[in-house]
């Protein structure tokens, strides 16, 4: 897939055309669910589930037949990679004409955790459906879109700095840039794009912006899920490796060091 069209193309679907998926779509997701990694060498598993055999819904989806669940052990940054691998598949199920959209809350969530199977030191932080967006969407959805500004994006001098976060980033070249527009394009909780990045040479340190009412025992740190998402958007564009080290930068009050991916 061109993953930086699908990226740019992919939007989050709350309506579904009441399709259940093709065989084929089911047997491409289930070969390239092992196939997914992430930087941080924490397993997050995947599961399929059939809504009408768990019963499953959310008051927010309609026209739904399947949903996938990820389950990952509670461990140091089991966020940053759920969201990362999440990401992942969203990505690759947009490519074959598949529609998601991340749920935390909007949702019952004792009920997915039993049909995932989940694990006494496991958390399922997010799940989604899986289907074929449907033609128009409902109202439900357009007043949602509408009230998080779904489309709409932060500028890069709000989310990208140099050296330091008193200096917004400068100029860089197209490449660079194709990655930095595709973590602008990232999706996140209630559409907070809660990352910043501080590049200091060929070295750029991820952080996240927090705001209140984002963390809990059973979803995590949903800001930190985010920050996963932005990491998969741009080391799919680049050639960048990633470590956990503080460089000691100056932070403003409520933000915090993530990890740094070094081109």
């Amino acid at each position: 897939m061109d993953i930086s069209e699908t990226i740019k193309t992919r939007r989050s679907v709350r309506t579904f055309d009441d399709t259940p998926l093709s065989e084929d779509h089911i047997g491409q997701l289930k070969r390239f669910i092992p196939t997914i990694t992430n930087p941080y060498n924490i397993p997050v598993e995947f599961v399929l589930l059939e809504k009408d055999k768990y019963g499953l819904s959310s008051p927010v989806i309609s026209g739904e037949h399947m949903y996938v669940a990820a389950k990952v052990r509670t461990v140091p940054h089991s966020e940053e990679a759920f969201g990362y691998a999440f990401e992942h598949l969203v990505l690759f199920a947009w490519s074959l004409g598949i529609g998601t959209t991340w749920i935390g809350g909007t949702f019952k969530r004792e009920l997915f955790e039993t049909a995932a199977g989940l694990g006494t030191d496991e958390r399922m932080y997010c799940a989604s459906p899986l289907g074929y967006p449907a033609k128009k969407m409902s109202v439900k959805e357009i007043t949602m879109r509408t009230a998080i500004q779904a489309d709409k994006r932060r500028p890069v001098p709000e989310l990208f700095f140099e050296n330091s976060f008193s200096e917004p980033l400068k100029e860089c070249d197209s490449e660079l840039m194709k990655a930095i527009e595709a973590v602008r394009l990232a999706p996140s909780a209630v559409n907070k794009q809660p990352w910043r990045v501080v590049k200091c040479g060929n070295a750029f340190h991820f952080y996240v912006k927090h705001s209140r009412g984002f963390t809990g025992d059973r979803t995590g740190d949903l800001q930190k899920i985010d920050a996963g998402i932005a990491l998969n958007h741009f080391m799919l564009l680049t050639d960048g490796s990633l470590t956990v080290q503080d460089p000691g930068i100056s932070a403003p009050d409520g933000t915090e060091y993530v990890a740094t991916v070094t081109l």
